[in-house]
């Protein structure tokens, strides 16, 4: 792990995005709101959730962090059949929270591809981009995505 003890404790926040390309049966599953394991979006925003608090397992080389906030927010493109997540984090510490905002991302994607694979596996995962970050040695850094429904 990369020595952050000379750093100082700042706000750090971390924004990002992503989505899953659905086929027109799992489509019709999501916008019903109900399949076999329940409530899809419910389930991919507990599964973001869980994934953010254990990044530091995922990637044994990030800083297990203590977390101020959590925000997983979803979006349904219904003509393009994509399922959005964005998913913000926040701390106040020596190190960023840009790669818990990732995989919270990526682990939210793949609960919901999980929630929606007993109807079809035609699903595409990704891209997964982050958005903005905050705080640190580098300050703001803001990261647009025209075809993302949320601002960096």
């Amino acid at each position: 792990m990369v020595d952050v003890s000379a750093k100082s404790n700042t706000r750090r926040t971390a924004a990002a995005a992503g989505y899953l390309e659905l086929c027109v049966e799992c489509a019709d599953i999501l916008a019903s709101g109900s399949g076999r394991k329940g409530d899809p979006w419910s389930l991919a925003r507990i599964s973001a959730i869980s994934g953010i608090k254990h990044t530091s397992h995922f990637l044994p080389l990030t800083h297990p962090l203590l977390l101020d906030a959590i925000n997983v927010e979803e979006y349904w493109d219904s003509e393009n059949r994509r399922a959005w997540l964005h998913v913000e984090v926040s701390c106040e510490n020596r190190t960023g929270v840009e790669m818990e905002a990732i995989v919270g991302v990526c682990i939210g994607l793949t609960g919901l591809y999980d929630a929606l694979k007993s109807v079809s596996h035609q699903m595409t995962l990704g891209p997964v981009r982050l958005l903005k970050k905050t705080g640190g040695k580098r300050g703001t850094v803001e990261i647009p995505w025209s075809d993302c429904p949320w601002p960096p």
